[in-house]
């Protein structure tokens, strides 16, 4: 950290610093103030999943290294939150594996995200993709009306149509091929 003197590493209990923070919704200055805005969420939804110390503040600092890279200083505060989070999904997925060889991915949204209200959905992108859904063989429109109309899991999906999760997975995927060309061949 700058500016800090002493041999070791600053050891912080949880909560000590909570002071509130003015932060632009525009985006971060530097790494630092990621680090700083975030650390303390990030740290407690770690030791509220594990319940130890050492290993939160452990997964802490993987959130934060393994986001360094992909993530954008540039990006607004709620998009940088959003991947941290996600990022603190798959570090505590790796986590859950390798301890207790279950993975756990639920993360309760314990933090408000400002996302606008949903558009109404446009009626010629909706008519195309009913005239697209109508074009495929049965098996096909169902995967697909219950995996993105529905929103239901592969799992719950696979099970609605008395298959497999890896039938249900290669119906999809050939699903959307299939949809894909037809989409390209219609809209040429």
């Amino acid at each position: 950290m700058v500016g800090r003197t002493g041999a070791g590493p600053a050891r912080e209990e949880p909560g000590a610093d909570r002071e509130l923070r003015l932060v632009s919704g525009d985006g971060y200055p530097d790494w630092e103030a990621v680090y700083r805005d975030n650390v303390s969420w990030v740290f407690a939804l770690m030791f509220s999943k594990v319940g130890n110390r050492p290993d939160a503040e452990d997964l802490t600092a993987e959130v934060f290294m393994a986001a360094l890279r992909p993530l954008r200083v540039s990006a607004s505060v709620p998009e940088v939150r959003a991947y941290l989070r996600a990022t603190a999904r798959t570090v505590l997925a790796g986590y859950w594996r390798t301890r207790m060889g279950r993975e756990i991915t639920t993360i309760d949204d314990d933090i408000v995200d400002d996302r606008p209200d949903p558009e109404p959905p446009d009626p010629v992108s909706t008519a195309r993709a009913r005239a697209v859904l109508e074009r495929l063989p049965d098996r096909y429109r169902r995967i697909l009306e219950l995996r993105f109309l529905q929103g239901l899991s592969v799992r719950d999906a696979a099970n609605t149509l008395g298959v497999s999760v890896a039938n249900a997975k290669v119906l999809q995927h050939r699903a959307l091929q299939l949809a894909a060309r037809k989409s390209a061949g219609g809209a040429r």
